[in-house]
């Protein structure tokens, strides 16, 4: 109904502010409605909604690309610059053990997954040719461990049909979506699941205890100079990592060409890369203290408008076209789910890491931050930091992953 995205991105802002305005209400049904429905998730499933009933196309919109090219950048670089990391690498090496598990479940899940299918029904993993399934399957575990950058990879790698990646597509989103919507309602029992698996919640707590003092004791209302300051950073930092990206990848592809399977010849891989990398090394410096000035909230609107552009892409039926492979997408999850909580619970890690470990596969850069700032906002750099190791390792291990599913298939 609605193709000027002038007119969606209204749409978008209007919605997000009706959401958190009914939050902020003290009558006792938004009080109720919310303690079950974060409002987080709102802002990603009612955009599905409209996409799914043809008010607005994500397909056609051009929105996510240029939110996820810009503004994705730009908020990374507003949490990292008020992020502490030194008391970061106090965490210790449990959020990467986690994060590997999870790596580690992806690669097992699939292969499990068609196998357990094949039996029930062979003909949802079957197919010949570029219709095989396994190969659409393929490019699921490329986004599953890194991202976009590294399914597109594995398509150009597997070549499946057009028909067959559009269903796959649908069994992607829709399967990691609900994962990222437990996750985030998960984050608001943290506590209790931190005491059930014993975790060792003490380097956390003291972290975003410390990150809570230093923000009260230097909060302060930010002027002109503040924001004009702040967009500086963000789009100047996000300007500079497309310039050297646009040189380093190109570069990379034309004398290193076997480094594609690593993602190193992805273009948004090197700007979430340098991006990333800018925003640490400016929390080493006094720019730092412009978190103190609202730098993060920007960086949270920024990412709350990329969950928006993310749900509109969201089509709630197309999965009804070939509903057994939501089978294979929900049993591959619950292994993945499975490795992921049982390495958590014998290294006693925190829920946190859990949960910003399992995204930083499923989700990559793009949402590992929205699940870790659900958390604590500040602690949103941990998961762009794993996501960018995922980014590394997902066009090779989701290669190793097609293969497995093809032989298991065959």
């Amino acid at each position: 109904m609605i193709h000027s995205d002038a007119a969606v991105l209204g749409l978008l802002f209007v919605v997000l502010a009706l959401i958190f305005q009914t939050a902020s209400l003290k009558h006792p049904y938004w009080q109720k409605f919310y303690g079950i429905v974060p409002p987080l998730l709102l802002c990603y499933f009612v955009p599905g909604l409209l996409n799914t009933f043809g008010v607005i196309s994500g397909e056609e919109s051009k929105l996510y690309p240029v939110v996820s090219q810009y503004l994705l950048p730009a908020c990374l670089v507003y949490f990292t610059l008020g992020m502490d990391f030194k008391a970061v690498m106090k965490l210790g090496p449990k959020a990467l053990m986690v994060f590997l598990a999870g790596t580690l479940g992806v690669m097992v899940g699939g292969p499990v997954a068609v196998g357990l299918v094949k039996m029930i029904n062979p003909e949802i993993v079957g197919g010949e040719g570029a219709n095989a399934v396994w190969r659409g399957l393929a490019t699921i575990a490329g986004s599953w461990i890194g991202g976009g950058a590294n399914q597109t990879a594995l398509k150009e790698v597997f070549q499946p049909s057009d028909r067959l990646f559009s269903q796959v597509i649908a069994v992607d989103v829709i399967t990691a979506e609900i994962w990222m919507a437990i996750l985030i309602y998960g984050a608001g029992f943290s506590a209790r699941i931190d005491r059930a698996f014993k975790a060792d919640v003490a380097a956390l707590d003291e972290l975003k205890n410390r990150l809570d003092s230093e923000q009260k004791a230097s909060q302060r209302i930010f002027s002109l100079r503040d924001i004009v300051l702040i967009a500086a950073v963000g789009f100047g930092a996000t300007g500079l990592s497309h310039l050297l990206a646009d040189f380093i990848a190109p570069l990379i592809k034309a004398n290193y060409p076997s480094l594609e399977k690593l993602s190193l010849t992805s273009t948004f891989f090197w700007i979430v890369s340098i991006v990333t990398l800018i925003g640490i090394l400016l929390s080493f410096t006094p720019l730092r203290k412009l978190e103190f000035a609202g730098a993060s909230k920007i960086g949270s609107l920024f990412l709350y408008l990329l969950v928006a552009t993310i749900g509109m892409k969201m089509d709630l039926f197309a999965v009804a076209e070939n509903p057994g492979l939501f089978l294979v997408g929900i049993i591959w999850m619950l292994v993945h789910v499975i490795i992921t909580l049982g390495v958590a619970k014998l290294v006693k890690a925190p829920f946190f890491f859990t949960a910003v470990g399992s995204q930083a596969n499923i989700g990559g850069a793009a949402s590992a931050p929205v699940v870790a700032a659900a958390f604590h906002a500040s602690l949103a750099p941990v998961g762009v930091l794993l996501s960018i190791l995922g980014y590394a390792l997902g066009t090779y291990c989701g290669y190793l992953t097609g293969l497995m599913m093809q032989w298991v298939a065959s």
